[in-house]
């Protein structure tokens, strides 16, 4: 498996990005993956509410994007993840595979995530902010994405995550307001439902912007150390 060295290089942010040192890292990265960080299963009621939740999605027709879609793409990973990963909308890919971030975006998400010491399997939930593609890859409209308003909603509430990261403009715009630039979120902790919020550019952005790379890793830097502390707080 590559190293995170090599990892970061691969992303084109190093040796221009460096914010701690890696046997800080590693140390942290220790912690993190004890108990303290992972909060296990899930119970029996909460599996429930997820199971009746993922029926409600993939038979929803609140919208016109349930008119072209060929699957409802719900999300992906842990359902009791302290980190979730929300983006704007399904691709081509995700509509036929019905995942998340699985094309060259969900790529260099994949790697953005293993920089951090994670996966999208364990401790993470990736969703999106609309759950059908829209035609043509275009940004979801303002009555689409009111129409999943209260899926989203409800997997936050469901999940509990510790920290959020928002992936681009359109998802900033639907969990923290406003209309406002990309830069003007991002730097900053925000908050919603009480959760710590980071906004950070998204993966098919970054394809296109390779000099942001070492922005978006900023961004997640920020978020890890929104997570140390609060593992520090635990204790």
């Amino acid at each position: 498996m590559s190293t995170r060295e090599e990892i970061l290089f691969e992303l084109g942010i190093t040796p221009r990005w460096k914010l701690r040192d890696v046997a800080e890292i590693e140390s942290s990265e220790e912690t993190s993956s004890s108990e303290d960080l992972h909060k296990g299963a899930i119970s029996s009621n909460a599996s429930g509410d997820w199971s009746e939740l993922k029926t409600t999605i993939e038979s929803c027709d609140r919208c016109k994007l349930c008119e072209s879609r060929k699957k409802v793409v719900v999300g992906v990973g842990d359902p009791a993840a302290n980190w979730l990963f929300i983006g704007e909308g399904p691709g081509a890919e995700e509509d036929e595979r019905g995942e998340p971030f699985v094309g060259r975006a969900g790529q260099l998400l994949d790697n953005m995530l293993l920089a951090m010491r994670l996966n999208r399997r364990e401790n993470v939930y990736i969703a999106n902010v609309v759950k059908c593609r829209p035609p043509g890859n275009r940004n979801p409209e303002p009555d689409e994405v009111d129409a999943c308003s209260s899926f989203l909603d409800q997997q936050i509430d469901l999940i509990a995550p510790q920290v959020i990261v928002l992936l681009g403009k359109v998802a900033a715009h639907r969990v923290i307001g406003g209309d406002g630039t990309l830069a003007s979120y991002r730097g900053v902790e925000h908050r919603y439902k009480n959760i710590s919020t980071v906004v950070t550019y998204h993966p098919a952005y970054l394809l296109r912007n390779q000099l942001d790379k070492a922005k978006a890793w900023k961004d997640l830097c920020f978020a890890m150390d929104l997570m140390d502390k609060k593992i520090e707080q635990r204790k």
